[in-house]
């Protein structure tokens, strides 16, 4: 259709509609609020992928969403998910030079390095009894369900770019984060809400800031940016009309304004005018949507009680709670960030404090979807940033553990992924990954095949340049999936 097509049909359409005793603003409300209400306007249908010329996905997707509980600080792998008893006999002896020479530390630089043993005890838990420390008893009964990897490594020792590469797959800052790089390939399930939301907790030491520029959409167009909502009051601001401002008006004016935009962009063809439109249709639906996505007075007792919460408390339970309800509703990629997992000291006291607050409402979500028929397509992933050296670090006898990149451990649930295995190794003191070694690249990868789509062909090119998720790297982890 060229451009004096176009001309000729909006100009019908207006007509249209200045002809009928139907007014525009009760058109526009309906339309925002159910748009198959009005079926002689064109109509986007869920999914819609208009940021694109093509449909981006590649092959049958075996999940439909995921959600991403971010343990941002870098939980000890050594306190969590990886059985060191050789660690544990080495207890406050010389960390042999061979395993660190040459390593990046980050705050131990200079100091003489000595072992720290496990601090807990580990039960082989489930069918294949896998290691896991008695500080996680729920997710130990959910060890079936979950498969563990041990052998993560990422390249960054500090905090900001470690969280840089986790979610973007580099650690320069303003690329596209993976929740709007799925967002982009894949489009949104959801009418009324984002396709990719962001909530936050804290609890533990040291709750360290988590950039904004971490759920970005980069240069991708900023309609695949995820949303934060809040955890007090309104989750969005300003989801509320102001007083004496009816539907009807809001919807008129709106309206109005998506029509300027487009008359706009019949003539510059930018991608942000069409983000603008669709944002503001979309707060427009919020308006409906949100309110009742947080109102939990639905959920019977026998749940709040499975996930710790009374819901709109600004918990990690709460948040947990609160994705199973997106995941419903059809988000495509939901992220839970927990702010406390930084444990340079007093390691046993924060890591009760962090396991007592993450432990059972991580696995009350793998329980509750799986009981609503909604894990088989849908990947949980939990992890952190990295993990936590062997080494001790501080004074006294409240020890903790240094920043560390060579191995962790994170574990995954849900559709496409064997359950109740446990996937690669680090060495005896659980220093480098020494079998199947995980980048994130390959994270990322294998993130993207279970949703469908092939790694190395969703790219968007920018600057002269094509730019992917895992840029040049990235292998689909084959071994874990069923």
């Amino acid at each position: 259709m060229n451009l004096e097509q176009k001309q000729q049909l909006l100009f019908k359409r207006r007509a249209f509609l200045g002809q009928t005793s139907l007014g525009l603003g009760a058109t526009a409300m309906a339309t925002l609020l159910n748009r198959s209400l009005l079926a002689g306007a064109p109509v986007r249908e869920q999914g819609d992928r208009i940021q694109s010329d093509r449909d981006l996905s590649h092959h049958a997707a075996q999940v439909k969403r995921v959600i991403f509980l971010y343990m941002a600080g870098g939980p000890s792998h050594l306190e969590t998910f990886d059985y060191k008893p050789k660690l544990a006999k080495m207890d406050g002896q010389p960390m042999p030079e061979s395993v660190t020479q040459g390593q990046p530390i980050a705050q131990l630089q200079d100091q003489e390095l000595r072992c720290l043993g496990p601090q807990f005890q580990f039960s082989q838990v489930g069918q294949q009894g896998q290691h896991i420390a008695d500080i996680l008893p729920h997710t130990q009964s959910i060890a079936d369900e979950i498969c563990i990897i041990r052998s993560m490594q990422t390249t960054q020792i500090n905090h900001d770019p470690a969280h840089t590469v986790m979610n973007t797959g580099t650690s320069i800052s303003g690329r596209p984060s993976m929740g709007s790089w799925m967002t982009y390939g894949l489009g949104n399930e959801c009418d009324d809400l984002p396709g990719f939301v962001v909530l936050t907790s804290q609890g533990g030491r040291n709750p360290q800031p988590i950039a904004s520029r971490q759920w970005h959409s980069g240069f991708l167009p900023s309609q695949f940016q995820g949303v934060p909502f809040h955890s007090h009051g309104d989750p969005v601001l300003y989801v509320r009309s102001p007083a004496g401002v009816s539907p009807s008006r809001q919807g008129d004016v709106i309206e109005t304004i998506s029509r300027l935009n487009q008359i706009r962009n019949e003539r510059v063809q930018n991608p942000e005018i069409e983000t603008r439109i669709r944002q503001y249709e979309l707060a427009f639906r919020m308006q409906t949507s949100v309110p009742e996505l947080i109102d939990v007075s639905d959920e019977p007792r026998h749940i709040l009680d499975m996930y710790g919460t009374e819901g709109k408390d600004g918990s990690f339970a709460a948040n947990c709670l609160l994705a199973r309800r997106l995941a419903e509703r059809g988000v495509r990629f939901i992220q839970l960030y927990h702010r406390g997992w930084d444990h340079h000291g007093d390691l046993v006291k924060f890591m009760h404090t962090c396991c007592g607050l993450c432990d059972k409402p991580s696995a009350a979500l793998v329980r509750d979807l799986k009981q609503r028929g909604l894990l088989d397509d849908t990947l949980i992933i939990w992890g952190g940033e990295f993990g936590r050296t062997p080494m001790y670090q501080g004074k006294g006898k409240k020890p903790g553990r240094d920043h560390h990149i060579r191995g962790f451990s994170l574990w995954m649930a849900g559709g496409g992924i064997r359950p109740g295995i446990t996937y690669g190794a680090t060495d005896d003191l659980g220093y480098h990954a020494v079998e199947h070694r995980v980048e994130i690249h390959d994270l990322h990868a294998t993130m993207l095949h279970l949703l469908g789509i092939d790694h190395k062909q969703l790219i968007y090119r920018f600057q002269g340049r094509d730019f992917r998720l895992t840029d040049v790297a990235g292998n689909v982890v084959r071994d874990i999936l069923v």
